[in-house]
């Protein structure tokens, strides 16, 4: 385990876990979290031993959302500087070749909420609640909202960003911000679980996916289908699919050929 002032990292064979470690901060995400985090994230995606990475909290609380103090009687400049370097990390969590699956303990506010937004997949506890509360405060959540419309759609969207009412885990599940609620003792369990499930697969065709998958999701249907069969035939051709497709149809286990 790489132990940091604010970050943890440790790796459970192919899978790396990535904690936020300011729970005397309720994991507020402070600039220098965010840059350890961004830093984090994009050592990951350099890193071909690690098939998925899992972003999970240390404490009772997921993420507060951004460090308040930053954010009155500071220049203009700092506040640009810590939203422009947030949105690098939304981005790159789904710029890099690993899924990522966000592992939520409890409350996730505003850039916390948007945090697990952004992430590929999400596994939640019981205990995990969900807000973004910004207009309470006269901060209305403009930059969480972006990768929560996108994941709930936008009345059940507007609804959080306007009244900034938190919603239990249950209801996050239902509405599609997370995948699964399961009881606090097994969300390790879980999360892991999930992401062994993934790294049975080519890593090549993973990263491929979920390339596509954001490439065409916000793409007309024509515009969408035209790149996913450019994607699909390309994919034909490649090893994976080759040793894939004869895996399946001899009836054994796939052996990869960049994973040997």
């Amino acid at each position: 385990m790489n132990d940091r002032q604010s970050l943890l990292t440790e790796d459970h064979g192919a899978i790396r876990i990535v904690t936020l470690n300011r729970p005397h901060k309720r994991n507020a995400l402070s600039l220098e979290l965010i840059q350890d985090l961004l830093d984090a994230v994009r050592g990951t995606a350099d890193d071909s031993k690690v098939a998925a990475l899992i972003i999970a909290a240390a404490g009772p609380v997921f993420s507060a959302g951004h460090d308040l103090t930053q954010l009155i009687n500071r220049p203009q400049s700092d506040y640009a500087e810590l939203f422009q370097t947030c949105a690098d990390l939304m981005l790159t969590l789904q710029q890099i070749p690993q899924p990522v699956i966000a592992e939520v303990q409890g409350i996730a506010t505003a850039a916390g909420c948007q945090l697990v937004a952004a992430c590929d997949l999400a596994i939640a506890a019981t205990t995990a609640t969900f807000a973004t509360p910004g207009v309470k405060i006269g901060l209305f959540c403009a930059t969480p909202m972006i990768p929560l419309v996108r994941a709930i759609g936008r009345k059940r969207a507007m609804q959080m960003l306007l009244t900034g009412e938190p919603i239990n885990a249950g209801t996050a599940a239902d509405w599609g911000l997370i995948n699964k609620v399961v009881e606090p003792s097994a969300l390790r369990a879980e999360t892991l679980a999930l992401a062994n499930r993934i790294a049975t697969s080519s890593r090549e065709v993973i990263a491929t996916g979920k390339a596509a998958f954001y490439e065409t999701i916000d793409l007309p249907d024509s515009a969408a289908y035209q790149q996913g069969s450019d994607v699909m035939t390309a994919s034909a051709a490649t090893r994976d699919a080759h040793e894939g497709i004869s895996a399946f149809l001899e009836k054994r286990p796939p052996r990869w050929p960049g994973e040997r």
